[in-house]
C-alpha cells in the first residue's frame, strides 16, 4: 500500500547514503519541495530520520549499512578487520538494494532523485519508466577539461581533465555483479553492461544532473552540457531549525573572544583518536585561541579546558556565525557551512574530495594552503592556525564568499529544474 494518500503534482522519492553532509542537502531539498505542494520523501538510514522535517517524509533505507560504515570508520584498526567490515558492507549493500525497491513501491514516485552511493536509483527508475536525476554536492559526474575529477589531488592538461572522469565508471565494475542480479532478480530487467555510467540512460540519452555546490565556490566550468545544472547550495531556509545548543556551549562562547572550531567528523579510523586530539590541544594552545573542538564519530579524543570546549557534535548552522574561524577535514557539507557563515577556513583533508575542497578554498583566498590531517604536526597545524586567524585577508574573501552563497536558493531552482524534467518526460511519452 503506498503511503501516499493523494494525488500530488509531483512525487519526488530521494535516495542519499553517507555521513550527515551527505543526507542534510537532500534533507533540505526534500523539505522545499514539500512546502511548494508536492509529495517529497527522503530515503535514508534510520539515524536520519530527524534530519527531515514536514511535510516532507521519510523511509529507512541503508540502514545496516550505515551502521556498518560507523563501526568501520570509529573501530578499524587493522586488514583483517577491514576484510571483514568490507563483507558486511556487501551484505548490507545488497539489503539496501532490496530497501530502495520496497520505498519506491511504497511512494510511487514520479522521479527519482539519487545521490550515486545509494546505487539503486537509476535502476529502480527504468524499471518504473520515470526520470532519475543523480545528483551530490561536488563536480564529480560530468567530465570537464577544467580539473580533473575531484579525487585525483594534481591538475592536467584540459583532455587528460577529461579523461580523469572514466573514474565514473567504477560502479558498475565494482559492483556490477550485485547490480545485475539486482536488475534481473527485483526489477526483472536485463543486465546492463559493466562499462555503464551516470551519465547516460539505457537508449544513451544524457541523464540530468544535479549539483547542490555554488558557481562563486566551483565556478560552471564552460564546457558542462545543459544536462548539468549548478544549483547553488541546499540549505534549509529556517536557521531557527538547527537544533539548540547546550546551555554550556553557549555560556563558553559568551565568556571570551569568538573561538575557532575545529573538527573532523567521520574521519576516525580507531587508534589514532588520541593522537589527532593532542595534536589539536597542543595547537590550540600554542596558537593562543579559544576553541570549540568536536569529537565526531570518534575523529579525535580530548577533553575540556578554560580555553577549549570539547563537544561531540554542534549544527554548524548555528555554530559558525559565531566563530571566528574554522578548521576541519573538508567534507563537502562542512566547506559549505563554513563558506555560508563567511569565515576562513583551513582544511585538513584525509581522503576522498577533501583535497579537493581544500584547494577551492586556498584558491578563492579564505584560508591558508591545506594541511593534510595525517602530515600535520604541532608546529605545522599551530603556524596555519595562526595565519588563519591572523590574515585580515583571509576573513575579507571568505566574507564576500558568504555573502555571494546567501544570495543563491538552491533548493529552489533544484526545484524548477525537477519540475522542467518531469515536464519533458510527460511530452516525450504522450508523443511516443
Amino acid at each position: 500500500m503506498s503511503i501516499i494518500d493523494q494525488e500530488e503534482d509531483m512525487k519526488v522519492l530521494i535516495f542519499t547514503f553517507g555521513t550527515r553532509g551527505d543526507i542534510e542537502p537532500f534533507a533540505a531539498l526534500a523539505e522545499r519541495i514539500a512546502r511548494a505542494g508536492h509529495t517529497a520523501v527522503l530515503a535514508a538510514p534510520e539515524a536520519y530520520r530527524g534530519a527531515v522535517a514536514e511535510p516532507a517524509g521519510f523511509l529507512p533505507m541503508a540502514t545496516e549499512m550505515d551502521e556498518v560504515m560507523r563501526a568501520g570508520m570509529t573501530g578499524m584498526s587493522g586488514p583483517s578487520q577491514a576484510l571483514g567490515i568490507a563483507r558486511r558492507m556487501s551484505a548490507a549493500m545488497k539489503k539496501s538494494l532490496d530497501e530502495q525497491w520496497d520505498a519506491a513501491q511504497q511512494v510511487e514516485p514520479t522521479i527519482i532523485v539519487s545521490h550515486p552511493k545509494a546505487l539503486g536509483g537509476p535502476h529502480v527508475a527504468e524499471r518504473l519508466g520515470i526520470p532519475v536525476v543523480p545528483s551530490l554536492p561536488l563536480p564529480f559526474l560530468t567530465p570537464t577539461a577544467a580539473f580533473p575529477v575531484p579525487f585525483i589531488a594534481r591538475s592536467f592538461p584540459g583532455s587528460w581533465n577529461r579523461a580523469s572522469y572514466q573514474f565514473n565508471r567504477f560502479t558498475a565494475l565494482a559492483y556490477g555483479g550485485m547490480i545485475n542480479r539486482f536488475r534481473r532478480e527485483k526489477l526483472g530487467l536485463a543486465r546492463m553492461s559493466r562499462f555503464s555510467d551516470y551519465l547516460h540512460a539505457a537508449d544513451g540519452s544524457r541523464v540530468p544532473v544535479l549539483y547542490p555546490f555554488s558557481r562563486h565556490v566551483v565556478p560552471v566550468p564552460a564546457d558542462y552540457p545543459a544536462s548539468a545544472h549548478v544549483t547553488g547550495y541546499w540549505f534549509r531556509d529556517d536557521p531557527e531549525a538547527a537544533p539548540a545548543p547546550s546551555p554550556r556551549l553557549q555560556e563558553f562562547l559568551a565568556a571570551g573572544a569568538p573561538p575557532i572550531y575545529v573538527g573532523f567528523g567521520s574521519m576516525g579510523f580507531g587508534r589514532g583518536a588520541e593522537a589527532r586530539g593532542r595534536l589539536v590541544m597542543e595547537a590550540v594552545l600554542e596558537a593562543g585561541v579559544r576553541a570549540v573542538v568536536s569529537t565526531g564519530w570518534g575523529a579525535l579524543h580530548a577533553q575540556s579546558t578554560a580555553e577549549v570546549m570539547v563537544v561531540d557534535e554542534v549544527s554548524h548552522r548555528w555554530l559558525f556565525p559565531r566563530v571566528a574561524a574554522v578548521v576541519h577535514h573538508g567534507g563537502s557539507g562542512t566547506t559549505a557551512a563554513g563558506l555560508r557563515a563567511g569565515r576562513p577556513t583551513l582544511v585538513c583533508p584525509v581522503l576522498g574530495d577533501q583535497p579537493f575542497w581544500g584547494r577551492r578554498v586556498h584558491e578563492l583566498g579564505a584560508g591558508p594552503e591545506p594541511l593534510p590531517l595525517r602530515r600535520a604536526t604541532a608546529e605545522t597545524l599551530t603556524d596555519r592556525i595562526r595565519r588563519l586567524v591572523g590574515d585580515p585577508g583571509y576573513a575579507g574573501k571568505a566574507a564576500a564568499i558568504g555573502e555571494a552563497i546567501e544570495q543563491e536558493d538552491g533548493t529552489a531552482r533544484a526545484l524548477e529544474v525537477l519540475l522542467e524534467i518531469e515536464a519533458a518526460h510527460a511530452a516525450h511519452r504522450s508523443t511516443a
